[in-house]
């Protein structure tokens, strides 16, 4: 995928029109600008999958800030950016399963099988921007930058609300009906409202 030409992403009727561009080196003062001086959610900068658990309670908010930052600067393209107006909107963290070895260490999300995955992870909007529709072409424009780059299947570990109400900060990694509606289905679920789901872009031989 080019590094500077964006995806355009349109979604369902009345739903703004999405640039969607990888997060590199120089994209990172968006990225800055779209987490704020709070960091995201409260200072996380999207590394709670990526350290482990002392780690990121022993990290100031400026050391998870170098984490990603040194992400970036490596080459690594730790997510993708959501543009409206050339503003950066909206974030998504997605890669390699590999890359999170958060995700190992948890119970509840251990592997499924040995097929290799691509894991979206972690969702940021900002606030302005909140409940206006724009998670599932986010999700779409994920998928699609994961098939670009040689995915075959693409995993996500969203919240199932059941008709709850759920805070934003809790629902970081994702709300299950919003990844049914880009067509992921669930493979398996070890507890009540947090399933595994995946889309399937190259199936089995």
């Amino acid at each position: 995928m080019n590094r500077e030409r964006g995806m355009p992403v349109n979604g369902s009727d009345g739903t703004p029109k999405l640039d969607v561009r990888p997060v590199t080196a120089e994209r990172w003062a968006d990225l800055e600008q779209l987490f704020g001086p709070r960091g995201a959610y409260s200072g996380c900068w999207c590394t709670w999958w990526r350290l482990s658990r002392s780690e990121f309670s022993r990290y100031s908010a400026a050391e998870r800030k170098q984490v990603l930052q040194g992400i970036v600067a490596s080459g690594q393209v730790p997510g993708i950016l959501a543009y409206l107006d050339e503003r950066p909107v909206a974030w998504c963290s997605i890669g390699p399963r590999e890359s999170y070895p958060g995700l190992e260490r948890s119970r509840i999300l251990v592997r499924v099988d040995d097929r290799p995955v691509w894991s979206i992870v972690c969702f940021f909007v900002a606030r302005e921007y909140r409940r206006r529709g724009l998670l599932v072409p986010l999700i779409q424009a994920a998928v699609e930058y994961a098939a670009q780059q040689g995915a075959r299947i693409v995993e996500a570990y969203p919240v199932d609300p059941r008709g709850q109400a759920v805070e934003a900060v809790r629902s970081f990694t994702g709300l299950a009906p919003a990844f049914e509606r880009a067509g992921f289905v669930e493979v398996a679920r070890r507890s009540d409202r947090r399933p595994i789901m995946r889309y399937v872009i190259v199936p089995a031989p």
